[in-house]
């Protein structure tokens, strides 16, 4: 299973509200990555906010030793031909570690780029778009009246491949993103929905991809509130919960009420935009709680529990064929090491070769090292 770790402003126990923030800059974006890295975490994902994903990506490219880097790519704001020789270039300088996560969007948010296209439209667009970017990195010479993009004899000059090219990761619920994905893309992403729901979804994607002939791996993005026993996870749930204001939960959801995106809406189904008294009211399959998806846009939904419990949530999402699974916590650096030590080294989680293991010191090896010296200096 790949397991990454999240990678993005704001940041806080609380970041819907400024006293919950904390200064997300380039320190703590190290800080955050060699975590990630030095925890074994298969890679991060690097996901539109404040911060460009590429400065950023290559930033840490250079602070990490294994960690791969998931970049989130908006079709369209760059031309094709530029995104090939920018994901090319990426990718011979991490060493084989990048990969692109293809985020069409919403109508809000591809406004502000430029693109006042329809939903159906945005994926027809996708589709040119990525049809181009693959033909580039297969190494072809690319000439086509397209629609939206046309193009006059683009190649790349860093020597590519289909092998070598990084792999596209790419999400979506409507039947036109599901098309989309399984024509082009390797791995499909949805966010945090129940395993129910995320097997039926798998199936639906599958059955679209084998209609190309082609197999596509499947994940998921999911907050995660791991602690020693149910009770202390639940427990920080709570804290988490009550600083949830009736002002901070109104401004979310204005800021995604009419959107366009059908994943978005599925989130906000899963709670409706409405507190109520017991936070378990929100637990909308065992162990995974909607409440995060009343302050934050996108992803809202959490596994809640011990280790043993996490672990068990996680299986049932694989049990839906699921092998993927992008995760967070509220902060990040705090829950990356939480997860990192409670649960990621019970997990087989697929990560780049490992450097040289370091010593490890503890106590007793200290204890140990100085009483030997003793011995010696006494004999």
């Amino acid at each position: 299973m790949n397991v990454l770790w999240y990678m993005c402003a704001p940041d806080g126990h609380y970041p819907w509200k400024p006293e919950g923030s904390r200064t997300v800059d380039y320190g703590y974006y190290k800080q955050l990555a060699q975590a990630y890295d030095h925890l074994g975490y298969t890679g991060a994902l690097f996901a539109t906010g404040a911060h460009d994903v590429w400065v950023l990506a290559s930033a840490m490219m250079a602070a990490t030793e294994r960690l791969k880097l998931l970049c989130a790519v908006h079709p369209g704001v760059v031309a094709p031909t530029l995104l090939a020789k920018m994901a090319a270039t990426l990718q011979e300088f991490s060493e084989g570690r990048t990969l692109l996560n293809i985020v069409s969007g919403d109508a809000k948010m591809m406004g502000a780029y430029g693109f006042t296209m329809s939903h159906d439209e945005r994926y027809e667009m996708a589709d040119e778009y990525l049809t181009i970017y693959n033909r580039l990195m297969k190494g072809e010479s690319v000439t086509q009246d397209g629609r939206y993009f046309p193009t006059v004899g683009a190649k790349l000059a860093l020597p590519v491949s289909g092998d070598t090219a990084p792999p596209l990761w790419f999400g979506g619920s409507s039947d036109k993103a599901i098309d989309v994905a399984a024509k082009h893309v390797e791995t499909y992403l949805s966010w945090g929905e129940t395993p129910e729901q995320m097997k039926e979804k798998v199936e639906k994607v599958r059955a679209k991809a084998a209609e190309y002939g082609r197999e596509l791996t499947y994940g998921v993005r999911l907050y995660v509130i791991v602690r020693r026993t149910d009770e202390e996870a639940w427990a920080a749930a709570a804290d988490m919960y009550d600083q949830m204001d009736a002002a901070s939960i109104a401004g979310n959801q204005k800021f995604v009420g009419g959107t366009d995106s059908i994943g978005q809406r599925r989130m906000s189904a899963m709670h409706g935009g409405i507190k109520p008294d017991n936070l378990r009211d929100l637990e909308v399959a065992p162990n995974i709680w909607a409440g995060i998806g009343l302050v934050r846009p996108g992803p809202g939904s959490a596994i809640v529990g011990s280790p043993d419990t996490v672990i068990r949530t996680l299986e049932e999402f694989r049990k839906a064929g699921i092998d993927t699974f992008i995760l967070s916590g509220m902060p990040l650096l705090e829950e990356a090491y939480r997860f990192g030590e409670l649960v990621l080294p019970k997990l087989d989680v697929s990560r780049e070769d490992p450097k040289p293991a370091r010593k490890q010191f503890t106590w007793n090896t200290l204890f140990d090292r100085d009483l030997d010296a003793k011995v010696k200096q006494n004999a």
